[in-house]
């Protein structure tokens, strides 16, 4: 049976590699071909009016997003709508298939539909509308033990995971595209949204309008806090940076200037950053796994965005603490019987004031009864987080090193805010690339022969060991403080936490589609001549 299998995928492939009229297509052919087929089944039967989640079975019964989702929800962050909407518009640019860009309309429409009334989105949008919306964060959402950010249904707009920043950018490509004004209302309102949140010292909160109302285990509402975290402000500065570029709108200088000085007001005078900050910019905590702290990632990230800044503007100011924050990171190293043989070289989360590693755990058996605490023991870290990471501060140091002597003129030579006249071809509108597609280096045929080969009868991309998720049964009975889940994904049998399948079976996946998309963008683009 398998011989018989192999021997009709081959001569598929062998049959498709010749067009109506006898004559051989070529192999970039088959690639785009590969591509439209493809892309037809994921907007026409997998898609909900235009949006995506990230995983579904293949008969569709049901389907994933961070969470699991009802049939009537699409999913905004990575690797859903948003994602595949910038798919559609790359290869509407490398094809000029009009197929691609009237799917990513679909996109951009549901999008739409699913924004605030202030102008934001968030996580998820359900087409039911917010009655089946509270019914699933009061029950999936709920119940999903280690996705604090999904157990409160706030009714507000979030900017974690690139959410809000990241949809605003695609209504901007799509604008760009082709200067349609049907979509610039939406995309005027995302830049009003992103400049009415920003507070006055220039850092934005996780969620707005601001909210205070979910407490748990005893801990403030940390959606209002300065949130460094998932590139909330860096995200935010760059989409307004790419306004200010391509819309020309001197109104969002000021707020990109205040934003990239937000940078250097709160930096500890350690050296170091926390993930969040409270009013009083001092570093504070958010959910329960994530401790009151300073953290190496955050720190090492930030300055990096202070060096970019510096050849954004030419400022010395941006490069003058770096050496505080390279010396600090050299400070917080773990002790060598903490690195497991040199793979690490610091914990994720370092007390302020000791500049000790302080490592997070947790206990129990499921959200109700389960909790998370902190402590300096590195046994039994969290596997949904963890509890170390690795630095490469040789790297920091080299690009500080690089920029430090630059002159004001020689940083900002590329400077997108430098005062300059636009010597592009056309207009700035028309000049424009996000750059957010991943198109490797080298793609060799086989490569290419194997992803056209692996669509299956119904040309889909099918996958395996996805993360799914316990199906909805109620909440946890279990109370006892066990450390049996201590390290796992996911708790009890009640737990909606996501956890990776490690079964034979077949899902339909967004990532896998995204990904097979830019190889074969990759080889038509470094073979336009054979299609």
């Amino acid at each position: 049976m398998k011989n018989y299998k192999t021997f009709i995928l081959v001569l598929t492939v062998f049959l498709s590699s010749y067009n109506l009229t006898g004559q051989r297509t070529s192999l970039p052919q088959e690639a785009e071909k590969a591509m439209l087929k493809a892309t037809r089944y994921m907007v026409e039967k997998v898609s909900t009016n235009g949006g995506y989640v990230w995983h579904y079975l293949p008969d569709l019964s049901r389907r994933w997003g961070e969470m699991e989702a009802y049939k009537t929800m699409i999913w905004v962050q990575s690797p859903g709508t948003v994602s595949m909407g910038h798919l559609f518009l790359d290869t509407y640019r490398v094809t000029r298939d009009e197929y691609y860009y009237q799917a990513a309309e679909k996109t951009a429409s549901a999008l739409i539909w699913g924004q605030s009334p202030e102008g934001g989105w968030n996580y998820v949008i359900d087409f039911a509308g917010d009655r089946s919306l509270k019914h699933w964060y009061n029950t999936i959402g709920k119940n999903g033990w280690r996705l604090e950010e999904f157990q409160h249904y706030y009714g507000n707009s979030t900017y974690d995971d690139d959410v809000t920043s990241n949809a605003a950018r695609f209504l901007l490509r799509i604008y760009l595209e082709k200067l349609d004004p049907v979509w610039k209302p939406a995309l005027d309102k995302a830049i009003n949204f992103i400049l009415e949140s920003q507070y006055p010292t220039g850092g934005w909160p996780q969620r707005y309008p601001l909210k205070y109302d979910f407490s748990h285990h005893g801990n403030p509402d940390y959606t209002s806090y300065y949130t460094f975290n998932d590139g909330v402000i860096g995200e935010n500065v760059n989409f307004l940076i790419q306004c200010y570029l391509t819309l020309g709108e001197e109104r969002l200088l000021d707020p990109v200037r205040r934003g990239m000085h937000f940078y250097i007001i709160s930096q500890d005078s350690s050296g170091g950053w926390g993930q969040q900050l409270d009013m009083n910019l001092q570093a504070t905590g958010a959910r329960t796994y994530e401790p009151k702290a300073l953290l190496p990632r955050a720190t090492y990230e930030n300055a990096m965005y202070l060096i970019t800044f510096f050849r954004y503007t030419g400022d010395r100011k941006f490069l003058a603490r770096i050496p505080d924050a390279i010396n600090w990171l050299e400070r917080v190293k773990l002790p060598e019987n903490q690195t497991e043989g040199g793979k690490y070289t610091h914990s994720t989360f370092v007390e302020p004031g000791t500049n000790s590693p302080i490592y997070v755990h947790r206990k129990g058996s499921n959200v109700k009864y389960g909790y998370y605490y902190s402590d300096y023991d590195d046994k039994k870290l969290l596997g949904h987080y963890g509890g170390k990471s690795r630095m490469d501060i040789e790297r920091l140091n080299q690009e500080y090193n690089r920029v430090k002597n630059m002159s004001p003129e020689e940083a900002t030579k590329d400077s997108p805010l430098k005062v300059e006249s636009f010597m592009g071809e056309g207009t700035p509108q028309q000049f424009y690339s996000l750059n957010r597609s991943f198109f490797p280096l080298k793609i060799d045929d086989k490569q290419v022969k194997e992803i056209i080969s692996s669509l299956d009868s119904e040309n889909r991309w099918l996958t395996k060991h996805i993360s799914i998720s316990n199906p909805y049964i109620g909440e946890g009975q279990k109370k006892e403080a066990t450390d049996e889940f201590a390290s796992t994904d996911v708790g009890d049998e009640t737990d909606t936490s996501p956890f990776r399948d490690p079964s034979g079976q077949d899902y339909i996946s967004t990532s896998t589609y995204i990904r097979n998309m830019n190889i074969l963008m990759g080889y038509l683009q470094a073979n336009r001549k054979k299609i």
